[in-house]
């Protein structure tokens, strides 16, 4: 179903999910989400089973890597209770080169009727939003970037990032879809929360995925090269000898 779990006890289960996978149904996924996946785990095959997985946060649908659910009702109030103490750190390739290398970027962030998030300035309209990011690589006309998310609200760094004009790679809704990218270059990458029953502080990581490896080592691209007249005729005017 797109899912290696990471970490698993009696509390908590910590997957690395699938770009592409949906976190939990909307009536039109045929019941392929990580939601129904775990469930069906969970009960072994026993319809009759009382075990259950709960929903502790979310993924959007393209986006890949660590993700945290509870199994029991315990545990998913206490986790959600402490949520705003959980670190989460992202991998993303943007187009462009990021100006500074690392900042804070804060707006607020609000949601349309067609359910498309946008940056507003009016706090009565939107919620607070601050997204840290720092870059680590360039490659050609795309950066590899770090991304930590100081506020946990829908959709909100593929916005920040589209509003600083470094869209995702691959972000068709906010950015443009590109053919040799067939999903968003948007990795939950690092997590780190509470334990919901003895309190310690649990960090998660979830492996790269190999398109990341693939797009850091793409070389940069060649600059155009001009047409041999056109490059003779400057020649001819610099007075170049042959």
């Amino acid at each position: 179903m797109g899912m290696d779990i990471l970490h698993e006890d009696r509390d908590v289960i910590v997957v690395n999910k699938a770009a592409g996978l949906l976190t939990i149904g909307t009536g039109k996924d045929g019941g392929r989400t990580a939601h129904a996946a775990l469930t069906d785990y969970v009960k072994k095959g026993n319809p009759k089973s009382r075990e259950q997985i709960f929903i502790v946060h979310r993924l959007d649908r393209d986006t890949s890597g660590a993700i945290v659910f509870a199994r029991t009702e315990a545990a998913k109030i206490t986790l959600q209770s402490n949520w705003k103490r959980a670190e989460k750190t992202y991998l993303a390739f943007v187009e462009g080169h990021p100006e500074p290398a690392e900042d804070t970027i804060t707006t607020y962030l609000a949601e349309n009727s067609a359910r498309r998030v946008f940056s507003t300035l009016d706090p009565k309209e939107g919620k607070l939003s601050h997204t840290r990011y720092k870059v680590i690589k360039t490659v050609g006309d795309r950066s590899l970037m770090e991304i930590y998310l100081l506020t946990g609200r829908k959709n909100q760094i593929r916005v920040h990032l589209a509003d600083k004009g470094w869209p995702i790679v691959g972000d068709s809704k906010y950015g443009r879809k590109i053919r040799d990218n067939k999903r968003l270059a948007l990795h939950s990458y690092v997590l780190s929360f509470d334990h919901p029953f003895h309190g310690e502080r649990m960090t998660i990581t979830a492996p790269v995925p190999e398109t990341f490896y693939r797009m850091a080592a793409a070389p940069a691209p060649e600059p155009p090269r001009e047409p041999n007249g056109e490059r003779n005729r400057k020649a001819v005017q610099r007075g170049d000898r042959s």
